[in-house]
């Protein structure tokens, strides 16, 4: 909740531009996917640039595509399939 006093000086690199920057302006990213069991853990970081542009996506739609591609319905494969095409349709539309 605190965070490590250590820290609060060092650099960082981020992993996605590879810029140096001070530890408290990036943000963690837990490869593993499980950022709040925090034992014997090492992080990897992004500059809030490249977090913005890589980990916040947008959920405009998502319910709706989710559905037509058979959520909860169809197997596996189909809905993959169905869900990559619906949302690549929707890349090409912006």
């Amino acid at each position: 909740m605190f965070g490590s006093r250590s820290s609060r000086g060092e650099s960082v690199t981020c992993i996605a531009c590879g810029e140096s920057i001070p530890r408290s302006e990036a943000r963690e990213y837990d490869k593993h996917g499980d950022r709040w069991d925090r034992r014997n853990k090492e992080f990897e970081y992004l500059c809030k640039t490249c977090f913005a542009e890589l980990c916040q996506q947008p959920r405009d739609g998502l319910e709706t595509t989710l559905d037509a591609a058979g959520a909860g319905e169809a197997d596996q494969e189909t809905f993959l399939k169905r869900f990559r095409e619906l949302s690549e349709g929707d890349a090409h539309r912006e």
